[in-house]
């Protein structure tokens, strides 16, 4: 067991450094011709049975209006590699520029959204909104995973993890404990 040390308050405002719930993912959308893609660290897995994914997005964003008048959107896991790119993407809007084109990233056709793929990130999840009742109060969007394309490199990517402050974790080692799991507690 491992031995507790001394602890010190710390900035209620900064408990993400702590409790960000995981990857930074790109967000890519279209409405009336137009793509765009955003950074995005405040999602969530909702339900696995349909495939539910909560994720925040400001009111203010220029994806917001995007995604909700569409319904629909992608979920692109890039990888650590991609950190600059995921920086960069994340400080301008797509009102002003075409970041596909800015950044470089392809934009691969979707076989169930209308939204594009980002090819250069190794999983892509198509998804569609399913509840938007949390909108209004929380920009939270409920969307479900309707289609999910994974490259067999995906599993032994390095995910980029936002702490704040600009500062990202990678994601490391793995450890197995299955056999220490109930059958019914490995979904």
């Amino acid at each position: 067991m491992p031995r507790s040390s001394p602890k010190k308050n710390f900035p209620v405002a900064n408990i993400r450094h702590f409790l960000e719930p995981g990857p930074i993912v790109l967000i890519s959308s279209k409405w009336q011709g137009q793509t765009n893609i955003m950074t995005m660290g405040w999602h969530m897995v909702m339900e696995f049975t349909p495939s539910l994914v909560g994720c925040i997005i400001a009111g203010g964003n220029h994806s917001y209006e995007m995604v909700r008048n569409s319904g629909e959107c992608v979920i692109n896991l890039p990888s650590a590699e991609m950190v600059d790119t995921v920086v960069g993407i994340g400080n301008c809007s797509g009102a002003d520029v075409n970041k596909f084109a800015q950044f470089k990233l392809t934009a691969d056709k979707a076989s169930k959204v209308d939204a594009p793929l980002i090819r250069e990130c190794p999983a892509n999840f198509e998804c569609r909104l399913y509840d938007d009742s949390m909108l209004e109060r929380y920009n939270l969007f409920i969307f479900e995973v309707v289609k999910a394309h994974v490259s067999a490199a995906a599993e032994k990517i390095e995910s980029l993890h936002y702490q704040g402050m600009g500062q990202f974790m990678l994601s490391g080692r793995t450890t197995d404990r299955a056999g220490l799991f109930k059958p019914s507690m490995l979904t």
